[in-house]
C-alpha cells in the first residue's frame, strides 16, 4: 500500500545534483510532494527532504539509486511516525475586513498563528505545523477574503537517529576493510593494461 515517505539525503554541496536527483524521481513517476534543501549540522554537507507517496520497496530502491551519486553520502528513507516535522505557512488578509470581523486574538491563540506583518490594506499571519494545521487556517481566513497563500516544504529530523555526524565520524575512524586493494597494485594493473 503506498504511503506517505520522508526521504533525507546528505550531499557534497555540488551544481547540477538537484536536477540529476530529480530526474530519478521523474523516470519512475513518482511526484515529489515536498523538496526542501538546505545546510547539515556538518560544515560543507547540505541535506535534501523529499516527501512522496509511493510503496515501501520503490523507495528502498529510490534511496539504494540516489546513494549511487558520487556527491551522495547517505539516503534515508522514514515514515511520518519515525521524524519530527514542521512546514511554516502565510497568510496574508484584507486588514481592515480581518479586524472588524473576526477575533484576531482568539484567532490567533486557537491556530498557534501569529502576526508577522500588520499594514493598514494587509496583514500577514504565520502558522507552522503539519499540513493538516496549516490547511485549518486557509479554511478560517478564505470568507474573509484570504489574499494570498504559500507554504513551505517540509523540513524534518528523525527520531531514532544519533544524527548523521555522529555516523560520519564513525564510518572516519573504521579500519580499512580486507576489499581496500593498495595503490601500487592498481599502479601495475595500469601498466599492464597500457601495453
Amino acid at each position: 500500500m503506498k504511503q506517505e515517505y520522508t526521504v533525507t539525503v546528505y550531499t557534497e554541496n555540488q551544481v547540477g545534483l538537484l536536477n540529476r536527483i530529480a530526474i530519478m524521481f521523474s523516470r519512475r513517476k513518482i511526484n515529489i510532494e515536498s523538496l526542501n534543501t538546505s545546510p547539515s549540522e556538518i560544515e560543507g554537507i547540505h541535506r535534501f527532504t523529499i516527501v512522496i507517496n509511493e510503496f515501501e520497496e520503490v523507495v528502498r530502491k529510490l534511496c539504494r539509486q540516489i546513494e549511487k551519486q558520487v556527491e551522495v553520502l547517505k539516503s534515508y528513507y522514514n515514515t511520518n511516525d519515525e521524524i519530527v516535522w514542521q512546514e511554516l505557512a502565510l497568510y496574508k488578509v484584507p486588514t481592515d475586513i480581518i479586524t472588524e470581523h473576526v477575533k484576531v486574538e482568539r484567532l490567533l491563540s486557537q491556530h498557534g498563528a501569529k502576526a508577522v506583518v500588520i499594514r493598514k490594506d494587509y496583514t500577514v499571519f504565520e502558522v507552522s505545523g503539519h499540513r493538516e494545521e496549516t490547511d485549518n487556517l486557509i479554511k478560517v481566513l478564505t470568507p474573509y477574503g484570504l489574499i494570498e497563500f504559500v507554504r513551505s516544504a517540509r523540513i524534518a529530523i528523525i527520531k531514532d537517529s544519533r544524527g548523521f555526524h555522529e555516523k560520519l565520524n564513525e564510518f572516519e575512524q573504521k579500519e580499512p576493510g580486507s576489499e581496500t586493494i593498495e595503490n601500487e597494485f592498481l599502479d601495475k594493473q595500469d601498466e599492464v593494461f597500457s601495453m
